[in-house]
């Protein structure tokens, strides 16, 4: 991972360095050296020196190696490295959060075996991106990598510490679960952190009290080359295991866990999978209802702008104030900083909480799930039909020659018949009258590849299949 040979430059150091994170083969241009490299910038830019900066790392066989390179950089530069080694990412937040540390979290996510990454966080887990200082982190990387890494005349130390249990036990203070109905449960790790955490929340692995929850584990072995699946339960290929199994069992539902056990996904006692925009929906009411309990007024929830219409209206219904914003975990965590927003939902089942420092958790909103749905008895599929009333393309890729010429094909062929938004790619939403079903769709270019993403809601399958259609054709074309 040194690739002595060929030593990474400026110009392959900037090609891993996406809007939000590190992304990279393994080898290439993320080697050890590039990851001491970005240590350092990162304790420069973030002020670290003399400080703590969090390090974890999920289960991938170089993730291990790239922490302990990552803590070089960092106490090279001054910083006192707190390794609290395997984790989820959202782990990590957490103890960016209660030590109001800065963190570095090793995972390439979902993505296959070949791939690893660093999720960079301020101080409490707040979300850096190209324009909030990963930019300025991958140029002064690039100074390094050309002149080395100027080592500080007091040096940091590393520390580890284990954060399990109280990360488990500050999660089952935010969301009781103790007094719902008996469930049984199967839950799909996909060989990620997931089969770290699900334990020790969920069940009695961090020493915490039993729940009335029966667990029927799915590939819990911690195991980065993913011999069963790719840890993308956004793909529906990845969540089949899961909803045969839960039909199998007879299980009153499934969770499905990425590759660091951030996002969450749910399937019904029918194997059938619950949109994220309907957990968005299901969470909000719940944190709505709770913070209006304890005498809170104006209430802001962001959604972004691909979640399903019902989304917005759920939280006006439930008094509260819908803020629409783009696409992008960063972005999101800055926007809950700004607005001061009790939840967020992403239509990627990222899930962000007020509570839990407005970083995505999505343990948090599985036990969200569980706690509304526990407490009453109607099975799962009836609890997600009320907060589905319509439907929903899911995310569509299109890999396209030329963009720009497939964006203008759109545009073209919707002029005059709705209204254009461009807040994150072009967003159409339909010109009909009051007897006609509504219909949107937004499509937006890839920032690192030649697709085009696609996303269509109507007020009825029919509705959105025809217009799902005839974009897909513009497109595709």
């Amino acid at each position: 991972m040194t690739n002595a040979e060929n030593p990474v430059d400026r110009e392959r150091l900037s090609a891993i360095v996406k809007a939000y994170d590190v992304r990279g083969i393994v080898g290439d241009a993320l080697t050890e050296q590039s990851v001491e490299a970005l240590a350092a910038a990162f304790v420069d830019e973030v002020g670290a020196a003399g400080g703590k900066v969090v390090v974890g790392h999920d289960m991938r066989d170089s993730s291990p190696v790239f922490a302990e390179a990552f803590a070089r950089g960092a106490t090279s530069r001054g910083a006192d490295v707190v390794a609290i080694g395997l984790c989820s990412t959202d782990e990590s937040y957490y103890a960016s959060g209660i030590l109001n540390a800065p963190a570095a979290m090793f995972t390439a996510s979902h993505n296959p075996a070949a791939y690893n990454g660093i999720k960079f966080s301020r101080a409490g887990a707040q979300g850096i991106s190209l324009d909030t200082g990963l930019a300025a982190i991958r140029d002064r990387a690039g100074d390094y990598l050309e002149q080395g890494v100027t080592p500080v005349a007091a040096p940091g130390t590393v520390q580890p510490l284990d954060v399990l249990a109280d990360y488990a036990a500050y999660l089952r203070s935010l969301v009781d679960l103790t007094g719902i109905r008996p469930l049984k449960i199967v839950v799909d790790a996909g060989n990620g952190m997931g089969g770290l955490t699900v334990p020790a929340v969920l069940g009695t692995a961090a020493g915490l009290p039993e729940l009335p929850l029966e667990i029927v584990p799915l590939y819990f072995e911690l195991d980065g080359t993913f011999p069963n699946h790719e840890a993308n339960p956004l793909e529906p290929a990845n969540l089949v295991d899961l909803q045969k199994a839960v039909v199998e069992h007879g299980a009153d539902l499934g969770l499905a866990f990425d590759g660091d056990a951030d996002r969450c996904f749910v399937v019904d006692e029918r194997g059938g999978a619950v949109t994220p925009s309907a957990v968005a929906a299901i969470v909000a009411v719940r944190e709505i209802a709770r913070v209006a309990a304890l005498g809170e007024s104006d209430v802001n929830v962001i959604h972004n702008l691909i979640t399903s219409r019902f989304v917005p209206e759920t939280i006006e219904a439930a008094g509260a104030n819908p803020v629409r914003t783009r696409v992008g975990h960063s972005l999101i965590k800055d926007r809950m900083k700004e607005t001061g927003a009790v939840f967020g939902g992403e239509h990627s089942a990222h899930y962000y909480f007020r509570d839990f420092w407005g970083a995505d958790n999505g343990m948090l909103a599985a036990m969200h799930v569980l706690a509304e749905f526990g407490a009453q008895q109607a099975p799962l599929s009836e609890l997600a039909d009320r907060f589905t009333p319509y439907a929903l393309s899911g995310e569509i890729n299109s890999v396209v020659d030329d963009v720009p010429s497939a964006y203008t094909r759109v545009v073209e062929a919707f002029t005059g018949r709705g209204d254009f938004d461009e807040l994150d790619g072009l967003t159409v939403f339909g010109t009909t009258a009051e007897d006609e079903p509504f219909w949107w769709f937004n499509v937006r270019p890839s920032n690192t590849e030649p697709l085009l993403r696609l996303n269509v809601e109507g007020a009825d399958a029919a509705t959105m299949t025809v217009v799902r259609d005839e974009v897909l054709a513009l497109i595709r074309s």
